[in-house]
């Protein structure tokens, strides 16, 4: 069945108005990230602990109204199984369960949720307790200790549970903290200080010249951390770390801290008006992005949408406090808690070349300059392996550090896509050379030519045998090991599509896996085309969207034609009947914590059906 394009044309432009209303008066789009059981948990958690040890300059009364109202909306959420989700549309697991449980027992309302922490106990020990605790991370301690020293707080496990982190490392130069390998990823250094020390302070060790050693490093090591420390008081603009940071402090006598009290002003404002909190602020710089290359992708006039100045504003422009990154990349907001991340600066950079044509040519110049910053920025955070990692180049031993196939896509999209543009718009005095500048834009784009075949080798050895990619930020909770082929295997695609490569032998096998996962009613997602997906799994929106996308530059192909259209058909009929804008729970936060995007689904379907409008 071949789409009609009437229909097609008719559900673009439905999804497409729609998703233009969603820009603030400034242009630019927030979105909203759905409220979450694990970051309700851990702020409830958080300020019950500073309600109970903090002064009376605390505003006790909003804190004991904002705890009651939280574990409210826990105990309204819990799964049939009796565990609780990241979200409300998350199965359950083992870690958010322990945080809802040690949550109620510091609210002091253990006995008012007798029943609802029966079943959650039994889940608990039905997935392992402690020990399927620690099987979930394996050796990454990022989540797994934040977790035990919540529950230790709670008094419902013993300190010596808690493994003790090094906080005294915290105190060397970032760049040395990469080789070190220590068992924290690269964001987490608040943590790993406020946490490291609570479990100091509630037993010190045994060995006298550490015990020295740290005791000497408790007040220097939170000297870091308050110097990390953003405006807005919460840590990457997260509920979570910021909650950890706040107990653990709170809990070693220091509720009247600075970081402590900026954290709890942090909590206190970003509340949701149900009482719940998500697992970050917004990713407005992300999704804004996601619009503008969506709609620039069918065509439309981007320029117009008024947001230039704005996303030329998120460029952080001085070494990042958090990372010691340099000047010149995005991060996911425009709030004091980002930081510059590989996916953001490339999305930002497809998003300024899209909204480069239109503009005055004082603009331009700015735009160019921004640009040529971004590229040098992103070129910069290659790693050995050819691949990007997230926020630091080198940091490889725990999984949300090394190099990511989902990041390296998005990179090489954007530095191909800036290779003759930022060429181009070198100024000859741009960097010391002694030659012409022609010699020196020749040697500029050489250098992106290198950068770039080196990730696409990245991407080629990282394929799995049967085609597909896997990401790093995304999953699919009914996938084996909660993986996302779908996307990982769309947003290559998407590489190699930009690159002119769709004939090269890994898109041909990324392309056939594709037409192999598709579900019979036409969409992807939930195990679709495997049949090993358990009761209750479905395809999503985003999926679907995003397969779509990736099969339209082969839309020739015998093989893919009949897949594609029944995609087509099917995003087209989600549309008609307004579910385009239902989301699911495919983002991977930090840790690998479980969220959804409410313009996820919206954004993904306006880029598919764009280009598929295009190219007809």
């Amino acid at each position: 069945m071949t789409i009609d394009p009437a229909r097609l044309r008719a559900a673009y432009e439905t999804a497409r108005d729609q998703l233009l209303a969603e820009r603030d008066r400034s242009g630019h789009w927030i979105g909203e990230l759905s409220a979450s059981a694990l970051s309700t948990a851990t702020a409830a958690s958080a300020l019950a602990v500073v309600l109970r040890l903090g002064d009376e300059q605390y505003p006790r009364a909003q804190l004991q109204f904002q705890i009651d109202r939280a574990v409210e909306w826990i105990a309204r959420h819990q799964n049939p199984d009796g565990g609780w989700g990241d979200t409300d549309k998350s199965l359950s697991n083992i870690a958010t369960t322990m945080l809802v449980r040690a949550a109620f027992h510091l609210a002091g309302v253990a006995d008012r949720y007798a029943e609802e922490l029966g079943r959650a106990e039994r889940y608990i020990e039905a997935q392992g307790g402690i020990a399927g605790l620690r099987r979930r991370y394996g050796k990454d301690k990022t989540f797994a200790v934040p977790i035990l020293t919540n529950c230790a707080l709670a008094g419902l496990v013993s300190w010596r549970e808690v493994p003790r982190l090094p906080f005294e490392l915290a105190c060397l130069p970032h760049r040395l903290l990469g080789m070190l390998r220590i068992p924290v990823v690269s964001y987490a250094i608040p943590a790993l200080v406020a946490i490291g020390q609570a479990r100091h302070l509630h037993g010190r060790p045994p060995n006298p010249i550490t015990r020295l050693v740290r005791d000497l490093m408790l007040e220097r090591s939170l000297a870091i951390v308050e110097r990390m420390q953003p405006d807005s008081g919460g840590f990457l603009e997260a509920t979570p770390l910021t909650s950890f940071v706040v107990m653990s402090l709170a809990a070693t006598g220091r509720a009247g801290h600075p970081v402590v009290r900026r954290g709890v002003e942090f909590l206190l404002r970003s509340v949701r008006d149900e009482g719940a909190w998500p697992i970050d602020t917004n990713l407005a710089t992300w999704v804004t992005t996601l619009a503008i290359n969506a709609l620039a992708s069918a065509g439309e006039n981007v320029a117009s949408a008024g947001c230039l100045d704005w996303l030329l504003g998120c460029q952080h422009r001085r070494v990042h406090p958090f990372t010691g990154a340099e000047p010149g990349g995005w991060g996911w907001t425009d709030l004091s808690g980002a930081v510059p991340d590989a996916d953001d600066t490339a999305g930002a950079l497809l998003a300024l070349a899209h909204l480069r044509d239109g503009t005055s040519v004082q603009s331009r110049a700015a735009l160019d300059l921004a640009a040529l910053q971004g590229v040098l920025w992103l070129r910069g955070l290659q790693n050995r392996d050819g691949g990007w990692p997230t926020f630091s180049r080198g940091w490889g031993a725990l999984p949300f550090d090394r190099s990511g196939v989902d990041l390296t896509a998005h990179a090489l999209r954007a530095l191909h896509r800036w290779r003759d543009l930022a060429a181009a718009s070198l100024p000859a005095s741009f960097t010391m050379f002694d030659g012409t500048h022609d010699d020196l834009v020749r040697i500029f784009r050489a250098g992106l030519t290198k950068t770039i075949a080196r990730g696409l080798a990245y991407l080629a050895r990282h394929q799995r045998l049967d085609g597909s990619w896997v990401p790093l930020w995304f999953g699919n909770q009914y996938e084996p090991g909660e993986e996302n082929r779908v996307y990982g295997t769309a947003r290559a695609l998407q590489a190699y599509r930009d690159l002119d490569l769709m004939d090269a032998d890994p898109a041909r096998r990324g392309l056939a896996w594709l037409v192999a996962h598709q579900a019979a009613d036409g969409s992807w997602g939930g195990c679709a085309g495997d049949g090993k997906g358990p009761p209750g799994a479905v395809s999503s929106v985003e999926e679907t969207a995003l397969a779509v996308e990736a099969l339209l530059p082969a839309r020739s192909h015998a093989s893919v034609q009949h897949a594609l259209n029944k995609g087509l058909t099917w995003l087209v009929e989600t549309v008609e009947r307004g579910a385009h804008r239902v989301a699911s729970p495919i983002g991977l936060y930090f840790a690998k914590l479980w969220y959804y995007e409410r313009l996820y689904p919206h954004v993904f379907t306006v880029s598919a059906l764009g280009r598929a409008l295009s190219g007809l």
